[in-house]
């Protein structure tokens, strides 16, 4: 499939969607929500994907939605709850619940809804010159695309109260030191730190990551006993597959496990 306000790539059990409007800092548009659908739908698909990559092109990760797509002085008013349901939140959504590690490999800038899109993957590795930027403050809006729910579970009540009414900018070691993100690390060394990471998840055992994403999520809504019953029951589809059965063999004989993602 051909795209073009992304490049999409899958090999060795790692898909990669790179979003890719340099020019303007990978900044959201309609087209780009249509095309992250369909790539969306390939790694869906695709049983030999174990691991998925966002990262972006140029200078920017993602610098929220592209402004020129609003036109304030428009007689008619944009309904922007309507784009988030058609856009932003079933991206957010299918990101969170794909049973595999996601991993934002944030290069650069990320900003609004580019922000919320880093903190809805699994882990992210953030460029040492990587900043992160809740600008929704600075045009009246509030922070869209789980943005008010990553950040008080990310960084505390305190914190995420100072980043959405301030719009301060952080830089990805504060970033890191706040438990926003999981790494920063050198820029000339975020490619293969990244590459590195992502060879490691596409060799785990596949189910058991996604029902520890799965179980990891929803604690945040859970009391204990709701968690526990939660515990036992993905623990048990665990121990079904078959990866399970080669890492007690593995362990056993004294070996390195070869999972196979089933």
């Amino acid at each position: 499939m051909s795209f073009s306000t992304i490049v999409f790539d899958s090999s060795d059990g790692v898909a990669t969607i790179r979003l890719n409007r340099p020019d303007s800092l990978n900044s959201f548009t309609a087209e780009m929500h249509a095309e992250l659908r369909a790539a969306m739908d390939i790694v869906e698909a695709d049983a030999s994907v174990r691991c998925l990559v966002i990262t972006g092109t140029g200078r920017g990760f993602c610098a929220g939605q592209d402004l020129s797509e609003r036109d304030p002085g428009s007689a008619r008013k944009m309904d922007l709850g309507a784009s988030l349901d058609a856009n932003y939140n079933p991206l957010i959504r299918r990101l969170k619940s794909l049973p595999l590690p996601v991993v934002a490999v944030v290069n650069g800038v990320a900003a609004g809804a580019g922000a919320s899109l880093a903190l809805a993957c699994d882990l992210v590795l953030a460029a040492r010159s990587a900043r992160f930027i809740q600008a929704f403050c600075k045009i009246g809006l509030i922070p869209d695309a789980g943005g008010t729910w990553a950040l008080p579970r990310l960084v505390g009540h305190a914190r995420a109260m100072g980043l959405a009414l301030l719009g301060d900018t952080v830089m990805a070691e504060q970033a890191q030191d706040y438990g926003l993100i999981w790494r920063c690390v050198d820029d000339d060394k975020l490619a293969g730190e990244a590459a590195m990471l992502c060879r490691h998840l596409a060799v785990q055992p596949t189910v058991g990551l996604g029902l520890i994403k799965k179980a990891i999520n929803a604690s945040l809504a859970n009391d204990l006993d709701t968690q526990l019953d939660l515990e036992r029951d993905l623990q048990r589809e665990a121990g079904f597959t078959s990866d399970f059965d080669e890492g007690v063999a593995a362990f056993q004989q004294k070996r390195a496990a070869e999972f196979k993602g089933r």
